[in-house]
């Protein structure tokens, strides 16, 4: 069975998250769910889209994206991680509500990312419907 829940969370490194914010919000036509200075959350379908400003980190425009992959349990996986030679990217952070990221450079250079999220819930998307036959 795998370790992995599915994709969780993608986060955008933005130069202005208040330029950002406006932009995502006419673009995806939904208001965030959760701003702070230090972060904007979009739940997209039970997705997050996540807008960071602090563009400190980002070394190349490439490591400016981050897909985020769910887990049960970050510290068994990041022990699992380093073992299988990725190199720790970013430690575990707890960025609040019990919500930990870490992430990680893989052997090839992406940054790959972990989220335990104790509060997500996957919205189940609608089953299209279609009309009576004729």
């Amino acid at each position: 069975m795998s370790q992995f829940l599915g994709l969780r969370t993608v986060i955008y490194g933005v130069s202005n998250v208040e330029e950002a914010k406006a932009w995502y919000t006419a673009l995806l036509e939904v208001e965030p769910y959760f701003e702070a200075e230090c972060y904007v959350g979009f739940n997209i379908g039970g997705f997050e889209l996540g807008l960071d400003p602090d563009a400190r980190n980002v070394t190349s425009r490439a490591d400016g994206v981050v897909a985020y992959w769910g887990v049960e349990d970050i510290a068994a996986q990041v022990e699992r991680i380093n073992g299988l030679g990725a190199r720790q990217h970013g430690e575990i952070v707890d960025v609040g509500e019990g919500i930990l990221m870490a992430s990680f450079l893989d052997p090839f250079g992406n940054v790959f990312g972990l989220i335990e999220n104790p509060h997500f819930k996957l919205t189940p998307t609608p089953t299209p419907t279609t009309g009576p036959s004729d």
